[in-house]
Formats: C-alpha cells, structure tokens, sequence
C-alpha cells in the first residue's frame, strides 16, 4: 500500500500545479501596484478550480504522512520528484509548453536518480 500512497501524492502534487497554471492564465490581467495584485491573487483565490489544486495539496500532505509511514525517508522520497517528470510532460500537453533537449535530459536524469535511490 506504500507505493500506492506515493503514487497519491505525486499525483495530487502534479493536479495542482498544472491547474493552478491553467487557472492564472485565464485569470484577468494584473493590473499595476499593490492593489491590482492583490485583487488578481483574490480572484484566483476565490477560483474553484484554484481551491481544488489546494484540496489537492492537502490531499497530496496526507498521503504522504501515509507514505512516510511505510518507507524510510531516504527510499520514499526520491519518487516524488516523478512530479517533476509528469509536470514538465503535462505542460507540454495541455499548455504547448516546448520540451527542449536539455528539459528531456534533465528529467531523464531525474528518472535514473529515482531509480538508483530505490535500489537502496
């Protein structure tokens, strides 16, 4: 069930960041000084998909309080920056963001890192 818990909270953590960019960029324009960014962060505070990636976030807290719970630090952790691979991937599809080479090796070299470290 540990693998599991991870995998929660790699997804949770990836929902939110790619709705909280899908949100901001449909948010209205920021408008100069420190009242129009107040006001654009109130909007977007006030979003409910913007409330769902921080349901996310929480939802992502407690699976990894779970996780952490099976595995020592040392061997859960390195997983979570899977979210770092899914986000760069879901940027590229759903916001046509470009995957360059060194975005692709770098992940890359994150994916050996994870599994390298679950060896141990």
């Amino acid at each position: 069930m540990g693998y599991a818990y991870i995998a929660a909270t790699v997804l949770f953590t990836v929902y939110g960041q790619l709705v909280i960019k899908w949100r901001v960029d449909k948010a209205d324009p920021v408008s100069d000084g420190a009242g129009g960014k107040f006001a654009y962060v109130g909007q977007l505070l006030l979003d409910p998909w913007v409330l769902s990636a921080f349901a996310a976030a929480a939802l992502a807290a407690a699976t990894w309080l779970l996780a952490v719970r099976e595995f020592p630090l040392s061997r859960a952790y390195p997983f979570v920056a899977a979210s770092f691979g899914l986000v760069l991937i879901g940027a590229s599809v759903f916001f046509g963001e470009e995957l360059t080479a060194p975005k692709i090796i770098g992940v890359a070299l994150i994916a050996v890192g994870i599994i390298v470290g679950a060896q141990g």
